[in-house]
Formats: C-alpha cells, sequence, structure tokens
C-alpha cells in the first residue's frame, strides 16, 4: 500500500483512532457489567494514546528499522497505546482474563511482570493485542489486523514506574547507585503495601458475604 510522505502511519493512519476507541468502549462496557454484578469498581483510569509520528519515527531509528508504515504496525506494535490502572492486583488478572475472551482479539504476547518481577523491582502486566478489524492495513489486506499495547498496574505500581521514568532520563544524577536501590526498595515496599490492600478488600468481602 503506497503511503503518503507527511505520515509514517500512510493511509492506515486514518483508521487508528477508531481502532482505539473501540478498544476504550468494550472496556467500557465490560467494566459497567463489573460494577453492575459486584458494585465494584474492575479499574480506576484507562489512559490511551496513538504514538505521535515524531515517536514512531524516532523508535525506528533506534531499532534500525526503515520509516515505514510496515515497521510502524507491523514490527513495533505499539503505535496504539493503553494502560489500564487499577486499585488492587487481583483486577489485573481478572481484566487480562476478560480481554482475553473478547472476540476478534488474539494475545499476540504476554508478560507478567508482576510475578516475574524486573530486576530494578518493575512491576506490571503488559500485552499485545491482535485486533480483527473490518480495516485495510498496510500489507493490503482488506479486513486487516491491527496492534494494541496493553499496560496493566495499580495505583501504587504506576506512581513507582512514573518516578523511576523521571529518573531514568536525568542526566548528572548524583549517587545513580544509591537511587536505584532505593527505587528497587520502594517498589518492594508498595508490592507489600498492593499484598495488604488486596488481603483486606478479601476480608471485607468475605464479611459481606457471611
Amino acid at each position: 500500500m503506497d503511503q503518503p510522505m507527511n505520515s509514517i502511519y500512510g493511509p492506515c493512519e486514518v483508521y487508528l483512532p477508531t481502532i482505539l476507541q473501540t478498544f476504550i468502549e468494550d472496556m467500557e462496557e465490560v467494566a459497567a457489567n463489573y460494577k453492575k454484578e459486584t458494585s465494584l469498581k474492575l479499574y480506576e483510569h484507562l489512559h490511551a494514546r496513538i504514538k505521535t509520528e515524531k515517536s514512531m519515527r524516532e523508535k525506528c531509528q533506534r531499532k534500525g528499522l526503515p520509516q515505514t508504515s510496515q515497521s510502524a504496525l507491523k514490527e513495533i506494535r505499539d503505535a496504539i497505546g493503553v494502560r489500564i490502572i487499577t486499585g488492587f492486583t487481583d483486577d489485573i488478572y481478572r481484566i487480562v482474563e476478560y480481554i482475553r475472551q473478547m472476540p476478534s482479539i488474539h494475545i499476540f504476547k504476554e508478560k507478567d511482570y508482576i510475578r516475574q518481577v524486573k530486576p530494578n523491582g518493575y512491576r506490571s502486566y503488559h500485552l499485545i493485542l491482535e485486533v480483527a478489524t473490518p480495516y485495510p492495513d498496510c500489507l493490503g489486506n482488506d479486513q486487516g489486523t491491527y496492534f494494541i499495547e496493553i499496560q496493566l498496574r495499580t495505583i501504587a505500581m504506576d506512581s513507582w514506574a512514573s518516578l523511576e521514568h523521571q529518573m531514568k532520563y536525568k542526566k548528572n544524577i548524583q549517587n545513580p547507585e544509591r537511587i536505584t536501590r532505593e527505587l528497587k526498595r520502594c517498589a518492594d515496599e508498595l508490592a507489600s503495601c498492593d499484598l495488604t490492600m488486596q488481603t483486606i478488600r478479601d476480608l471485607i468481602q468475605r464479611s459481606d458475604q457471611d
């Protein structure tokens, strides 16, 4: 498929907002049904974005990929991104199962950094979804597939990740080794807090059932 010079996404660019909005609406419907059944919130916040032209071109360059729609939409797979922030760890796994059951969605890749924590303390659940759509894709398929990157975190995990991200890009930081150690310690303490909060909620729910 030919692509205009002004967009790395080519003609497919116009479909990205619709694909993203469809997923958001599906998640909102799932959350509404869950609240109706349980009176509980499935998640606290949902943030979504389409990667900007500049960011995608820079990522292609970093990865040594040609700046084409195929690189942007098939090789990198995070042109569409969604971050879902939950109150409790269990809700992350609950959402993953809901997503797994969605029609037209195939989980292309998943990484559980909650049970398999990164060495620096990072915790999150990552999914790459391959979504069947009625729209043409960059390979010339009339009914093509598009990728959506999903990150699921608790409020505590998200706060830590935001701080760690800021520190990563700071220059001339004093005592970087100490900061790394403190960040790891903080991540472990927040994980313990998440576990405690989950336990408290479970106890409250059991009390309600008794």
